[in-house]
């Protein structure tokens, strides 16, 4: 069997030994710089989050497990995983930017046209309110306007459920109808 001398060393790292930290460093320091380098491409990151690895090695030591894997492989993963966290994290900040970006190109509110359209909207509502009948405007207002739900409205108009809810059903059908153009 092969001797796993990275696994011992992270067992005593685990208890605080900075000597074990120091000959650990030694023999993981250059495979890890060179898979995360392999990952990131740029030596100024490479560096950096391979010392964060280094770092997480010193604090994080405890949670290995010699049962589950090599000393050397779980380094390793360690190192993958912060290398992919970072290009997942600049790609987002990319993405971000770019979105920032596109909406400072998106033309100006402006505000009187967006009241205009409001109006008109809200005159078309009224006048397709206007033309359900008189139980179906009442169950949709106090549903839709007032927030009460089927079994209150149906309270309040002293009806029964059934009742109220085919008249919503049917009252929006026709709001439907009549907002998209259609005849009410």
């Amino acid at each position: 069997m092969v001797e796993d001398q990275e696994g011992k060393l992270l067992a005593l790292v685990a208890r605080g030994d900075q000597g074990a930290f120091e000959e650990l460093y030694g023999l993981v320091s250059g495979p890890v710089y060179g898979l995360v380098r392999r990952v990131l491409r740029d030596p100024a990151q490479s560096e950096e989050v391979a010392q964060e690895v280094l770092l997480e090695l010193w604090r994080g030591a405890p949670r290995f497990d010699a049962a589950k894997g090599s000393g050397l492989s779980w380094v390793l993963t360690l190192a993958h995983r912060r290398a992919v966290d970072r290009v997942r994290s600049a790609r987002a900040a990319r993405e971000r930017e770019e979105r920032v970006g596109r909406r400072a190109e998106e033309p100006a509110f402006d505000q009187v046209v967006e009241t205009v359209e409001s109006r008109l909207e809200r005159e078309s509502v009224r006048r397709c309110l206007d033309a359900l009948t008189d139980l179906q405007r009442q169950s949709v207002t106090l549903a839709y306007y007032d927030g009460f739900t089927y079994r209150e409205v149906a309270k309040r108009l002293s009806l029964p459920l059934g009742t109220v809810k085919t008249r919503m059903r049917d009252g929006l059908l026709r709001l439907r109808a009549c907002l998209d153009g259609g005849v009410a």
